[in-house]
């Protein structure tokens, strides 16, 4: 399709938005619009054999997001989202990277709810923020697990308060392998199968 290498061909080297200049995220955002316009699944939220699984963020324009590379020190590796539709939950997995020994994750999970065939409403439920080494992460497969075995991790690890962190998430495009989602905060999310 070519839209969809249109839009792939822009974001590539852009390191997720971090290294993009205006004129290319005006560009990409141009290419996003009209690879939506030519969405394959008009009800996303309806499709959960193309919903469901492990993604990986290529590029967004959230500012939560890309201001992790900010930290002094630090600087933003690998985002993931992992999507499972059989209980309705998703996971958030940022790696950090920095001086050595120093590698660290940020970690949300949170339960979503179909209000359309296109919107989910987003309930944060836990954040989980620490070293790698001292939560044992190996793989975003593995912690997760852990996640939903109900391990206490040796990091800052805390419920959120459902009822106040919540948002939206609006799927615009989804096929076999690439998903574009726009949030209630305004940014725009770009993700292929991991």
């Amino acid at each position: 399709m070519l839209g969809k290498a249109t839009l792939l061909e822009a974001i590539a080297g852009k390191n997720r938005g971090l290294i993009a200049t205006e004129q290319e995220k005006q560009a990409i955002l141009i290419a996003i619009a009209k690879l939506e316009d030519l969405n394959p699944t008009p009800c996303p939220v309806e499709a959960p054999n193309l919903l469901d699984g492990n993604w990986r963020l290529v590029y967004t324009t959230s500012r939560a997001l890309l201001n992790i590379d900010n930290l002094p020190l630090y600087k933003l590796g690998q985002i993931y989202q992992y999507i499972r539709i059989q209980t309705n939950s998703v996971y958030n997995i940022a790696e950090v990277y920095g001086l050595p020994l120093l590698e660290s994750i940020v970690s949300v999970a949170a339960k979503f709810e179909p209000v359309s065939g296109r919107r989910i409403n987003v309930k944060f439920e836990r954040s989980i923020i620490g070293l790698q080494r001292l939560l044992g992460y190996s793989s975003p497969e593995t912690f997760i697990q852990q996640i939903e075995a109900g391990k206490k991790f040796t990091a800052i690890d805390f419920a959120l308060n459902s009822n106040e962190q919540q948002g939206w998430l609006d799927i615009t495009y989804l096929d076999n392998n690439l998903r574009i989602g726009r949030g209630n905060e305004g940014s725009v999310f770009v993700l292929i199968k991991a």
